[in-house]
C-alpha cells in the first residue's frame, strides 16, 4: 500500500524518465499547476463566505455571461504559469487571444505551450456543485526563442504532451496523464499536499450511466435520440441510469470510477456542438484514451481533428469503450 503515501512531487520526479523529451520543465509545468490549483482551490472552498459568487458582470469571447470565479481562476492559473517562466505561450477559454510570454527575450527557449479552461461549469458555484478546472500541454511548433505563434496552438490532440483536470468537490483531485496511463491524486487540505490516491485508473469496457442534458431532447439528431431511447429500454442489462451534473468535470470523472458514456451533441441550436475543441474535448479525449476509453464527435477520434480556430466548438461522446462505439453505431445510421 505504498501509494497511498506517495506524493504528487515524488510521482513526477519518478516517472519524469518516461517522458521523451525529460529536462524537467514539464515536471515544473505541472508543479505550477498544481500551485495554481491549491490556490484556487482555497478560494472555491470560501466562496460562499466572501463577495466571489455570482456573475462578474462581463461576457467571455463565447458571449458567456462570465463568473466572479472564472475570473479569478484565470487569472491564478495565468499567473502560476507566466511567473515561472517554463512556458511560451497561454491560450484560456476566458481569453480572446493567446497571451505569449517572454517573447522578446532572446534566451527563451522554452519549449511549452498551455491551453486551459481555468474553471469548467463555474455556473454551478452559487448551488455549491463541483467544478473544476481542464489543462493541456503541446510542444511548440515554431522555433524556441521567437514569439509563439496561432500555429503553436492548433495543433491535433493526438500532440499533446500531457492532460488533465482539477475538480474541487467533496475531496480536491488532480488527475493527469503524461501519455503512460492516468493518475489520480487527492489533496489533504491539511497539509496542501497532493497525495496518489488513484493509481492507474481506468474506464470500465461498459457501463450503466448516459449523462446528457436532455433537456435538449428536441434539439438533438436522430442518431443521437435513438441512442437515449436504447439506453431507456428495457433490456438485458438496461436501462442505464441518466447522471447528468452540467460540469463536464464531475461527469468524466464519475463515468472515468463507474463505468459511462458523456454526451454534448451538435443540436439545432448549437449547430457545432457547445463544448471547446482545444480547452475541454482534446483533454478528455487523451485521458480517456489513455484509461482505455474512447473520445469521438460521433463519426470522428476526436484526437485527430485538425483545428482552424482557438475557440472551435465540436460534438463530444466520451467515456466506456462499448458505449461510445455503440452511441457511434446509432449516429452512423444518419451520416
Amino acid at each position: 500500500m505504498q501509494w497511498k503515501t506517495k506524493t504528487l512531487g515524488e510521482f513526477i520526479i519518478e516517472n519524469q524518465a518516461e517522458f521523451q523529451y525529460s529536462t524537467g520543465e514539464l515536471s515544473k509545468l505541472i508543479n505550477a499547476i498544481r500551485l495554481a490549483a491549491k490556490v484556487v482551490n482555497h478560494e472555491v472552498n470560501k466562496a460562499g463566505l466572501i463577495d466571489i459568487l455570482g456573475a462578474a458582470g462581463e461576457t467571455n469571447v463565447q458571449g458567456e455571461s462570465q463568473q466572479k470565479l472564472d475570473v479569478l481562476a484565470n487569472e491564478k492559473f495565468i499567473q502560476a504559469l507566466e511567473n515561472r517562466e517554463i512556458v511560451c505561450g497561454i491560450a484560456s477559454e476566458e481569453e480572446t487571444d493567446f497571451i505569449t510570454v517572454n517573447s522578446l527575450d532572446e534566451n527563451h527557449q522554452n519549449k511549452y505551450v498551455v491551453l486551459i479552461d481555468p474553471l469548467d461549469g463555474s455556473s454551478n458555484i452559487d448551488v455549491n456543485v463541483s467544478v473544476g478546472t481542464i489543462f493541456s500541454i503541446y510542444r511548440r511548433l515554431t522555433p524556441s526563442g521567437s514569439p509563439v505563434t496561432l500555429e503553436d496552438f492548433l495543433q491535433p490532440g493526438i500532440n499533446q504532451v500531457a492532460a488533465g483536470y482539477i475538480i474541487y468537490g467533496t475531496s480536491t483531485m488532480l488527475v493527469y496523464t503524461t501519455g503512460h496511463g492516468v493518475n489520480g491524486f487527492t489533496l489533504n487540505p491539511a497539509i496542501g499536499t497532493f497525495y496518489l490516491s488513484h493509481p492507474n485508473m481506468q474506464f470500465p469496457d461498459t457501463g450503466r450511466i448516459y449523462s446528457v442534458n436532455e433537456g435538449n431532447y428536441i434539439h438533438f439528431p436522430q442518431g443521437v435520440k435513438d441512442y437515449i431511447k436504447y439506453c431507456q429500454m428495457e433490456e438485458g442489462d438496461r436501462p442505464y441510469t441518466s447522471r447528468y451534473i452540467g460540469s463536464l468535470v464531475s461527469d468524466f470523472h464519475r463515468n472515468l470510477i463507474k463505468g459511462g458514456i458523456y454526451m454534448y451533441p451538435k443540436s439545432s441550436l448549437n449547430s457545432n456542438g457547445k463544448l471547446r475543441l482545444l480547452y475541454e474535448c482534446n483533454p478528455m479525449a487523451l485521458l480517456a484514451e489513455q484509461a482505455g476509453g474512447k473520445a469521438s464527435d460521433g463519426h470522428r477520434r476526436i484526437l485527430e481533428i485538425q483545428p482552424g480556430e482557438l475557440h472551435e466548438r465540436v460534438p463530444f461522446f466520451c467515456g466506456s469503450p462499448r458505449m461510445v462505439e455503440k452511441a457511434e453505431e446509432f449516429m452512423g445510421r444518419y451520416p
